[in-house]
């Protein structure tokens, strides 16, 4: 990490104070001792802004209380803790190795600490999922000392345990849109397709914002401008390697799809000066039709359920 670290430092020309906010994430940055991470953060520590976002992923069940303190000590702010679900027979589902204990725990213990900004990722869409087994999800949820909480559905991926079983992913649309309306009934308010809260991730936001971001780590992606960086996702290749980095590059067209899809659910909003003639005709008519609200100069969506299918209208 740190010798990668030091080369993009100077691909991206980063100079003191100009890193905007940083990401722990990936795999379970919970399982390494935070001991470990003291030298990335030593070298980190001049490129940082003052009073920046610092997030690091956890899992419940390894998220001890001396791990957090370690990385609270480093100068974690926010921690965000893979909970998937407090349904002991859902966390089952999920092959889960933590229970609801476990994480009503480490949450407790990260308010306990000091850490300003908790978020939690509850999974939906799962086989079995009913408004009881969500709901009571959420009551457990926002019983807890949390500002922040991200809904996903569950997607299967290739190569990951669940491609052999693809009726684990039931989404319904109905099921959706009322959990939706359900977390904004806590006060949480929603501003990407499947982030809620009284507080908002700065680091999430400038992924949103299309602004560039180095990405340390196997499989760790990059941006930079119009090229798109990737470390090779192999491990052991990385070690041996870490500059081993596959570079992909981006037309104006592709930015342009990205930003338009990346605004619609979020946020952020498409900008109509990026837009041709074509596209901000079509956007003007779904303003008219209130599928969109168009302020400062930027279109918004205001369902963020139906981000894709604007998008591609637009397009």
């Amino acid at each position: 990490l740190c010798t990668q670290f030091l080369f993009e430092i100077k691909r991206f020309d980063v100079t003191p104070k100009s890193i905007e906010s940083l990401f722990i994430g990936g795999g379970t940055p919970s399982t390494v001792s935070p001991k470990l991470y003291e030298k990335l953060f030593y070298m980190l520590d001049p490129y940082l802004a003052e009073n920046i976002e610092v997030t690091s992923e956890a899992n419940p069940n390894s998220a001890t209380l001396e791990w957090l303190e370690g990385m609270f000590a480093l100068g974690v702010n926010r921690i965000s803790f893979g909970v998937q679900s407090f349904n002991k027979e859902k966390l089952r589902l999920l092959n889960r190795a933590h229970n609801a204990s476990q994480a009503e725990e480490a949450i407790l213990n990260a308010q306990k600490i000091g850490y300003k900004n908790i978020s939690l990722d509850l999974i939906y869409a799962t086989l079995g999922d009913t408004k009881e087994l969500l709901e009571n999800d959420l009551l457990m949820a926002f019983s807890l000392p949390i500002n922040h909480l991200s809904a996903y559905a569950l997607t299967i991926e290739e190569g990951t345990p669940f491609e052999s079983k693809p009726y684990m992913s039931k989404e319904r649309l109905s099921l959706t849109s009322w959990l939706f309306k359900k977390i904004k009934k806590f006060g949480f308010t929603q501003y990407e397709i499947s982030n809620f809260g009284y507080y908002r991730s700065s680091h999430n936001i400038g992924y949103w914002e299309y602004k560039d971001y180095i990405g340390l780590g196997s499989g760790a992606v990059g941006k930079l401008g119009l090229e798109r960086y990737y470390p090779t996702s192999s491990v052991e290749a990385y070690i041996e390697n870490p500059l081993d980095i596959r570079v992909e590059k981006l037309t104006q067209e592709d930015k342009k799809m990205e930003q338009i899809f990346l605004g619609l659910r979020s946020c952020v909003g498409v900008s109509k000066n990026i837009l041709d003639k074509n596209e901000l005709q079509k956007a003007t008519l779904l303003v008219d039709e209130k599928k969109l609200i168009f302020q400062n100069d930027t279109f918004y969506n205001n369902d963020y359920l139906l981000a894709d299918e604007i998008a591609l209208f637009i397009s």
